[in-house]
């Protein structure tokens, strides 16, 4: 008979080091994010906030409460960290009064409160590399079929679950806005919006072009085929943030919206497609059966999309005088997905990797979206 497995007696220094540990961390996190000057901060804008006049100005009122929620994504889950570890002490001081069974048991439940301190350590550790202007907005995204035919449309059909299964894993909500389907499988493109805390700060480390290595199920003699897709991110703006778009500089278009058929057919033109003709920019939508919303919406997207084109051309004329390296995001592969003949996904720019592919399938990509933000981050 095989030996019975030995349980492992967790001893009282163990869970004192652990402890000791976490109040280190959380002095060296305080200092970081200059927890201090936050509590300030956030004392003056809820002065402000209580104000009766507070909402006569509503485009500064809006300004107000984006930055105490803000400092309060700081605050919130700092002070859960201190109290997480405060009552992580206290758990363990009772347990070294415990004897036998007890005791261990103990010792248990003080490790389990310890790992709930780690999990709010690593939500302001992540917090902390967040601190572009747009990171904490929504984010437009569209993926677009590359090389590959119906195996590249096939492959956005994938990375569209493997990002809708991410945002699920983070509470965000995705809105699909349109799709334009490809001749067998997939999608040719895939247009949707992701609404969320940090959705834009973290998906933003998404953008470029994702390379599938697998056999293709399209393919009768089963042969190994490389696709490419490649994933745009655009930040949803703030409505005071002034884009010009002139009317005699926008060509609408309307259409039937695809449906499933049957009674949900849609038998008006509610689909919009906007074309920008000064950048050739197209935005679409067709979620809504309203055109009116749909325009609307495609609005909104547009005015993100040329947002960021003027910010890059700015960057651009920036980058001819001072020699600036700007960042080559769409002419590189990003990341490789191999199925076959091993497991492997591995970020180029940050050689984070795991041969757990189909994890990655399911939407556990944290782990590269976290190594390109602290590379980012070190960078500057």
């Amino acid at each position: 008979m095989a030996e019975e497995a030995k349980v492992k007696l967790i001893e009282a220094e163990e869970v004192r080091q652990r402890i000791a540990e976490l109040k280190k961390n959380s002095e060296d996190m305080a200092e970081y994010i200059k927890i201090g000057e936050r509590r300030e901060n956030l004392a003056k804008l809820e002065n402000l906030q209580a104000q009766g006049d507070f909402w006569n100005n509503q485009n500064k009122a809006r300004e107000v409460i984006a930055a105490t929620n803000a400092e309060r994504a700081y605050t919130v889950p700092y002070d859960a960290l201190l109290k997480t570890i405060e009552d992580a002490q206290v758990m363990f001081e009772l347990a070294e009064m415990e004897e036998g069974e007890a005791r261990q048991v103990a010792f248990s439940d003080t490790l389990a409160e310890c790992d709930k301190a780690d999990q709010y350590f690593s939500k302001l550790r992540m917090q902390s590399l967040l601190g572009g202007k747009f990171d904490q907005c929504n984010v437009f995204v569209k993926l677009h079929a590359g090389q590959g035919g119906t195996e590249a449309c096939d492959w956005v059909a994938m990375l569209y679950r493997m990002y809708q299964r991410y945002a699920e894993s983070q509470g965000w909500k995705v809105e699909e806005y349109d799709t334009q389907v490809g001749e067998e499988a997939g999608y040719k493109d895939v247009y949707f919006r992701v609404e969320g805390s940090y959705a834009f700060g973290m998906l933003k480390a998404e953008r470029g072009i994702h390379r599938l290595v697998r056999i293709s199920p399209f393919d009768a003699n089963k042969r190994r085929q490389t696709s490419f897709a490649s994933m745009e991110t655009v930040a949803e703006i703030n409505d005071d943030i002034d884009v010009e778009i002139k009317d005699e500089d926008l060509r609408i278009d309307t259409y039937r919206a695809g449906g499933a058929g049957g009674q949900h057919v849609n038998k008006t033109d509610s689909a919009v497609r906007l074309t920008h003709l000064p950048t050739g920019i197209v935005v679409a939508c067709q979620k809504e059966r309203s055109q009116h919303m749909n325009k609307e919406k495609a609005m909104n997207m547009l005015r993100a999309q040329l947002y960021e084109y003027y910010e890059d051309q700015k960057k651009a004329e920036m980058d001819r005088f001072y020699g600036a390296k700007s960042e080559n995001g769409w002419g590189s592969q990003i990341r490789s997905y191999v199925f076959c003949p091993y497991t492997m996904v591995k970020d180029l720019r940050t050689e984070t990797e795991t041969s757990d592919v189909n994890a990655v399938m399911d939407g556990n990509i944290q782990q590269f979206i976290e190594s390109w933000l602290q590379m980012k981050a070190s960078e500057k």
